[in-house]
């Protein structure tokens, strides 16, 4: 396929405008209902400004109790704040909805949730005598449709910059991002609040800072940017170590003079969000430096090895996380296998230093999380860990894939596409064939939704709609919306 810029409709930006709009239309679409730890101290820190989620103990297998501090989550708290903005700018609405309901709810027995899961029906029936049901599921929708989506789209528009730079030409850049969006794991994460995804979107972000993708701002500012990107990934996830270890030594590497004062702009950055963590470890456990798993009681035989949990790289774990047919990687997303021999690749504009970066953070990322046994619990929740190295691998694996004839490339990104969105539609890999479930179900049952099939099982709407929900109507209107959005004026 030729390198050299193609002829394009629009310009730069309008393409990744349009791409980000259309990117966050379609997250949008592929909702998932799932109630994730992350969203009840987002819900507390817009109700209260706290922490503390005392009123939802018992709810999650993930919120603790701390004798004194009350009740937390077991992870970093940078996904809820995140969350928290939105949920607050939705909140006068979600509360009189929540209102409405409760006036005119029924005493009795709680509504039946024809759910395969005990878990799952075990958590909507505690919900609703709770009277946290319509809350917890409105306050789960606007976090992913005006955080999540918008978020993963907004990277897919920097992995469009990103590629054009590489491949000089707007319609390589365009298709090749539209095959990150909606052909790898980031289509499946982004269905719900996940702090793994917002961790691979903001080390890409500063990545790119240091890179330089567009030759806009200037080198003190990017630093700067690089640093509140590394120090945010840290404040969602511990594993954000690495990155903000691999960013500067990357920054140092590629702009040399005045290095010295590049770090300590780039600390600058990074204290911000690492002052927020210290305080809340503070606010919430009395001390500021120890994680949140230093006090988590035991829950599960993981938590009694190595350090409430983490036991250090694991010959089995390292395996799995790429080829377990639940959660593996390469299962996942099997283009992201051409990523290993991109560094005998010259043909693109990638020097050889960010083809290096790009790997070498994402096997250190993998070492990392081979070391936790939580990551053995993925197998009912699907490809989740790894999904944070995601657009580092992506991009060599595009480098290496441009070198195929045209029918392969065609061939495989039809592929990805389709397991990718099978897997968005259909969310359970646990039972049956895993990651390759998904396929099966939509290619014998039919196109759905995560969100009307939970509707499905719920009164009174089984009744009604016995065999599922059509999707095709809203799949209608949403083709119609980015029908008109691309159309040339």
């Amino acid at each position: 396929m030729p390198v050299e810029p193609a002829p394009w409709h629009f310009p730069d930006r309008g393409i990744a405008v349009r791409l980000f709009f259309t990117c966050w239309l379609v997250y949008s679409l592929h909702f998932a209902t799932n109630i994730v730890r992350e969203i009840y101290p987002a819900i507390t820190l817009a109700d209260h400004c706290s922490f503390r989620v005392d009123e939802y103990a018992g709810l999650h297998p993930d919120l603790f109790e701390l004798p004194g501090f009350g009740w937390h989550i077991n992870n970093n708290p940078g996904a809820s704040m995140f969350a928290a903005v939105p949920y607050f700018l939705n909140k006068w609405w979600i509360d009189s909805a929540v209102g409405y309901v409760k006036e005119r709810r029924g005493s009795g027995p709680p509504p039946v949730y024809d759910s395969p899961w005990p878990m799952a029906r075990e958590f909507y029936a505690e919900s609703w005598k709770r009277g946290l049901d319509i809350k917890l599921g409105l306050a789960a929708l606007v976090m992913q449709v005006f955080f999540m989506a918008p978020l993963s789209a907004f990277g897919v528009a920097l992995m469009f910059f990103a590629l054009r730079k590489i491949f000089l030409s707007n319609s390589i850049a365009f298709w090749l991002a539209a095959l990150y969006a909606f052909g790898t794991p980031v289509f499946f994460r982004t269905g719900t609040l996940n702090q793994n995804l917002i961790l691979a979107h903001v080390s890409f972000a500063g990545f790119i800072a240091l890179w330089n993708v567009n030759e806009a701002g200037t080198l003190p500012k990017r630093f700067f940017l690089a640093g509140m990107a590394a120090g945010s990934a840290v404040l969602l996830d511990y594993s954000g170590v690495i990155i903000l270890g691999a960013l500067i030594i990357y920054g140092g590497m590629k702009h040399q003079e005045n290095h010295g004062k590049h770090l300590l702009r780039y600390a600058a950055g990074a204290l911000i969000p690492l002052s927020i963590l210290w305080f809340y470890q503070w606010k919430s456990f009395g001390q500021p430096f120890l994680p949140a798993q230093s006090y988590m009681p035991v829950i599960n035989q993981w938590v009694e090895t190595g350090f409430h949990g983490y036991a250090g790289p694991q010959l089995d774990l390292l395996w799995s996380l790429l080829f377990d047919y639940r959660y593996g990687l390469f299962l996942a997303c099997p283009i992201l296998l051409l990523s290993i021999v991109a560094l005998r690749i010259r043909k693109f504009h990638l020097p050889k230093l960010e083809v290096s970066f790009l790997l070498i953070c994402s096997v250190l990322i993998w070492i990392f999380f081979s070391g936790s046994n939580y990551t053995r619990l993925q197998f009912n929740t699907g490809i989740r860990y790894l999904v944070a190295i995601v657009p580092f691998l992506f991009i060599p694996a595009a480098i290496t894939l441009m070198c195929l004839p045209r029918k392969i490339i065609l061939l495989v990104s039809v592929l990805s596409v389709t397991q990718a969105w099978c897997l968005a539609m259909f969310r359970d890999v646990e039972r049956g064939l895993g990651i390759l479930e998904p396929v099966v179900r939509v290619f014998t049952g039919g196109f759905q939704l995560p969100a009307l099939t939970t509707l499905s099982r719920m009164e009174p709407f089984k009744y009604y709609f016995a065999g599922g929900i059509s999707p095709l109507p809203l799949f209608a209107l949403a083709a119609a919306l980015i029908f008109i959005l691309w159309k040339r004026n």
